[in-house]
């Protein structure tokens, strides 16, 4: 079903070469990076899309043909920066297609004036400036150090003033960055002369990232351990460009603690642990806590902390252990600073089973009092919030949730994990945070099922549970954002979702899935900047998780911006190629973008990763589209031999692009008549566009209430 494509980032929770592009819009920046840099070359993307930036940063393993080698010619014709990644690996390879991105873009650059900024090359490691196997012309102006691709903000201002032609640079605004910024220019020897004006602008970009990269970490811990070490004899000199590792101060990630009780069983126990404390954190107002997809994703790996703190971009890191026996547990914690690897505190605690919330809630004031949080409230009080005082109904949430998070998306996956909120809440009726996961869980339920009468009693049953844990807990933002996701989902309230969400995110601004869920909600209604800014967040504050990148191309694909979703769908199908949902948006946005062709192909492709319901409506549009009408409509009566009315918001789709109105707008109301979720979709939803001026079309509208 449409809307069994719409699951929310928690709710239950290489790529190949695009047969064409969309073009850059005027003042884009075109990256240009070996395959091996993806992950650095995507941080320096998403910082810069995060300010507003357009970027054109391809991530398709697949390159050449003619047709791409027009589209790459096209984008490197009309960028206003180019933007090569410089690396030990595009020293060491000898071929590869960023070469000729590097050709054409130096070609460009003879035709400009000499005034006119347009290379702006970025080093990621220690290549060093006369590096022999760059072209002569990047040589020429200043390089740029971001380690990793981790990109402080100074930067991404500075390629903003780029665009603008905006060259002034005003003066410091502190006497400590005056200082800083005066023992840089003090101490940097000049590698290369530039022949060209605008490189001075750059050279000031470098020293600022080392300034303002100075000044972050002093502010964080005043401790002279903080000095620059020497490379090694022998080793290339480094730029004194190179900016200090400046990541958001208030800033951490929680790794999965490690479970040393000898019982694989209990893995969901220690995992849960670390996971509380997160949830626990993340409602801080003023710390920035990364979620856990993104921190949990280096569970089992060897790892060094200060290396998992670049990737993540975190200033620092808490890790621990979990030792259970019987009804006594032992919690080892460790706070790590990311910048330089140096213990900041620990602390070991000995509890009873009956005392485990206590624990958290020592643990994460500790913390907080350690990163210097500025709190509103009590600290305890925070984080009692929605939880519970049983163990036992505490393990069943845990359990819960590790279904709900890590679930196939199947009805049967979602019920086990709804038996299992259910066990929590006999043991504890008071636990909001139970209510709000049965809640979210029932109207995952509702996307997928096939049964009227099971959706329609659940769609109820969610909101009522939602509810009770905003009455139980009204502090609780993830209440919050179940009550505004059942409301959308289940009874289409509109407005009052919108309070809802409201609550959620200023209760728990630093949750992902809160942002996440916003972010859908606003794309449903049209308001696609709001929904694009929480979507970005949301990224940002998990960047490892397949639903934040899949959110995004989702908000995207909403917004009608089908080039631009490209980025996060092709991010999300290299964290899960099996997903079905990225193969049902990739095909919809080639549908929608007119690739006819193309979209034909994925759809009858067996390799391409969609429902059979999916493939059945692609290919009544497409053959539609092709003029095979008798093809398209086999599809369609197959699809209703697998759904029946269950799926009448689909048939009213196609209907509706077929130019058969009546029968698109008769599906509609049977759409209605059901509580098809996928009616929440109904004002923004492109492939109703032929039937959204009918006076029975705007009847339903307005009769769903959508906010003006």
């Amino acid at each position: 079903m449409a809307d069994g494509k719409q699951p929310e980032a928690s709710d239950g929770a290489g790529s190949a070469a695009r047969e064409a592009v969309v073009g850059l819009q005027p003042g884009a920046v075109f990256i240009s990076y070996a395959s091996q840099d993806a992950q650095a070359a995507k941080h320096i993307c998403l910082a810069l899309r995060e300010a507003g930036i357009e970027v054109w940063f391809d991530q398709s393993e697949l390159r050449g043909g003619d047709v791409w080698d027009a589209s790459i010619r096209k984008q490197i014709k009309t960028c206003a920066l180019f933007l090569p990644v410089i690396s030990r690996t595009t020293h060491s390879r000898d071929e590869g297609y960023f070469r000729l991105e590097w050709k054409l873009a130096v070609d460009r650059s003879h035709l400009m004036a000499a005034d006119r900024p347009f290379l702006l090359p970025v080093v990621i490691d220690d290549t060093p400036d006369h590096d022999e196997r760059v072209p002569e012309r990047f040589r020429e102006v200043q390089w740029t150090r971001l380690p990793g691709g981790v990109t402080p903000t100074v930067f991404v201002g500075c390629v903003q003033r780029l665009l603008k032609r905006d060259l002034a640079e005003g003066p410091p605004r502190t006497a400590a960055e005056a200082t800083a910024v005066s023992a840089a220019l003090s101490t940097r020897q000049p590698v290369v002369t530039s022949r060209r004006p605008w490189a001075a602008l750059l050279v000031t970009i470098g020293v600022l990232l080392v300034a303002l990269g100075y000044i972050a970490v002093n502010r964080l811990v005043a401790s002279k351990r903080f000095t620059q070490v020497a490379a090694p004899s022998g080793s290339a000199p480094q730029n004194a460009m190179a900016p200090a590792f400046a990541p958001p101060p208030h800033s951490i990630a929680i790794l999965p603690f490690v479970n040393m009780s000898g019982d694989p069983k209990q893995e969901y126990f220690s995992d849960g642990i670390s996971e509380e404390l997160l949830n626990c954190l993340s409602r801080l107002g003023d710390l920035q806590v990364m979620a856990r997809t993104s921190s949990f994703s280096f569970k089992g790996k060897d790892v060094d902390v200060t290396a998992i703190a670049h990737q993540l971009n975190v200033s620092a890191v808490l890790e621990g252990s979990v030792r259970r026996a019987g009804n006594t547990v032992r919690i080892t914690v460790q706070l790590i600073n990311g910048v330089n690897g140096f213990q900041m505190w620990s602390q070991r605690y000995d509890r009873n089973l009956s005392d485990i919330l206590k624990v958290q809630a020592d643990v994460a004031t500790e913390v907080t009092q350690q990163l210097k949080v500025k709190l509103v409230g009590d600290v305890e009080e925070m984080i009692e919030i929605g939880g519970t005082k049983n163990p036992q109904a505490y393990d069943a949430y845990l359990r819960g949730e590790q279904l709900a998070s890590n679930g196939d998306g199947t009805e049967g996956t979602y019920r086990a994990a709804l038996a299992e909120y259910d066990h929590a809440i006999a043991l504890d009726p008071d636990y909001a945070a139970a209510h709000a996961g049965r809640a979210i869980t029932l109207s995952n339920i509702t996307s997928v099922t096939t049964n009227l009468d099971t959706r329609e009693e659940m769609q109820k049953q969610a909101v009522a549970a939602a509810e009770l844990a905003v009455h139980l807990a009204p502090e609780f933002g993830e209440a919050h954002r179940a009550l505004g996701s059942a409301l959308s989902r289940s009874s289409f309230d509109f407005a009052r979702a919108a309070r809802e969400y409201d609550h959620a995110l200023a209760l728990a601004p630093g949750s992902a899935s809160v942002q996440e869920g916003f972010a859908l909600f606003a794309a449903k209604l049209g308001h696609f900047e709001a929904a694009l800014t929480a979507a970005r967040r949301a990224l940002r504050l998990d960047p490892q998780n397949f639903w934040s990148h899949f959110g995004l191309s989702r908000v995207f694909c909403l917004a009608r911006r089908y080039g631009e979703a490209q980025v996060p769908l092709h991010d999300a199908q290299a964290l899960n190629p099996k997903s079905r949902l990225v193969g049902y948006w990739l095909v919809m946005s080639a549908l929608a973008s007119g690739q006819t062709g193309q979209t034909q192909r994925l759809c009858e492709s067996p390799s391409t990763p969609l429902e059979e319901d999916d493939r059945h409506g692609c290919l009544a549009l497409v053959y539609h589209a092709l003029g095979r009408q008798a093809d398209a409509q086999r599809e369609l009566e197959q699809l209703k031999a697998l759904y029946g009315e269950s799926a009448a918001y689909t048939y009213a789709q196609i209907y509706a692009q077929w130019g058969n109105t009546p029968a698109a707008l008769q599906w509609l109301r049977k759409a209605r008549g059901s509580r098809d979720n996928a009616l929440q979709y109904l004002k923004v939803d492109w492939q109703l566009d032929p039937i959204r001026n009918e006076p029975a079309f705007k009847s339903l509208e307005e009769q769903l209430n959508f906010p003006r």
